[in-house]
């Protein structure tokens, strides 16, 4: 009889002791997520992260995934880049987002949260994994514009996706994949970009009209070189409340490149973080770069740029 109650009472302590624990653990982690003072953002075009008819070792393969060998390189470079907010360029299905997302847990990097955008182009899309929660969405999913009296889409349309840092600190991010440099027979592929561009300086503007001290992040592969039409398209008129200044990013030797078209042993900026106002005095150059890594065209054909904000107003 003694020896029964003493393992109840043994019993009861103990699911009382483990029940305290997980309350103990569910209330420090909000409590961890509102006292972070800043948020390193990584924006990065993982080239073809989704099945597809690709070249394997030397063969065709049909609707084959991207290789393990360059999954794992891309791994490596992430792991390098310490996001804390991870912007994606040519990424699949949400599967293969989740994918992604187990693979870097593996590694100790927990980003368990996620978005994805899902416009007109069903093959490549943009995403967001994120330590911090995702308050809020509004993607732009069926944007269209008139070229040539044709109506065109905005095949990958604009990621719009609002993190919530900390409890007194936003940071809305907006990403896109303006239309390649490949030639296609509907229409000329720079004025594509161009009236792509403009949609999204539009956009810009409507939330900056709404909501003028947003703190406003954009990335993405941009397809083209600063001084060209749809970069200042985008960035808007110079000196104004709504003028996105260019985050210009280097690698260790001070290199600025992002993307290498091997083909013509070519060396490019494309991808882009550009900010608003409001964002730029939170962003700390200081610790903002470009990610070189030896295994980096292993892995893609684009490198990372990271952006440190301190997430205070």
């Amino acid at each position: 009889m003694t020896s029964t109650t003493v393992s109840t009472g043994t019993l009861a302590f103990q699911r009382a002791f483990l029940l305290a624990v997980i309350a103990i653990s569910v209330s420090v982690r909000p409590a961890l997520a509102q006292e972070a003072e800043e948020a390193v953002f990584v924006g990065y075009n993982l080239k073809n992260y989704l099945n597809m008819d690709r070249r394997v070792d030397g063969e065709s393969v049909k609707n084959a995934p991207k290789p393990e060998r360059e999954i794992a390189a891309l791994v490596t470079m992430i792991q390098k880049s310490k996001p804390d907010v991870l912007g994606l360029v040519e990424i699949g299905s949400m599967e293969d987002v989740t994918d992604l997302q187990t693979r870097l847990k593996a590694v100790g990097l927990d980003l368990p949260h996620k978005t994805i955008n899902r416009a007109f182009d069903e093959d490549r899309r943009v995403a967001v994994l994120s330590k911090f929660p995702i308050a809020a969405t509004n993607h732009q999913t069926s944007l269209t514009y008139l070229l040539d009296e044709k109506r065109m889409l905005f095949k990958r349309g604009i990621l719009d996706a609002t993190v919530q840092i900390n409890k007194d600190y936003q940071l809305r991010v907006l990403g896109t994949h303006l239309k390649s440099k490949r030639e296609i027979q509907e229409a000329d592929q720079a004025l594509m970009r161009r009236n792509e561009a403009h949609l999204m300086r539009e956009y810009v503007n409507k939330i900056l009209t709404e909501s003028p001290k947003a703190n406003l992040l954009l990335f993405g592969d941009y397809n083209d070189s600063r001084n060209e039409a749809p970069i200042k398209a985008l960035q808007g008129k110079f000196g104004s409340e709504a003028y996105l200044k260019d985050i210009k990013l280097a690698d260790d030797l001070g290199y600025t490149w992002t993307y290498c078209w091997s083909y013509a042993d070519q060396y490019s900026r494309f991808d882009y973080i550009f900010a608003n106002k409001a964002l730029l005095p939170e962003i700390d150059t200081a610790r903002s770069h470009i990610v070189a890594d030896p295994v980096w065209f292993t892995a893609s054909d684009h490198r990372p740029t990271v952006v440190t904000v301190k997430a205070k107003d």
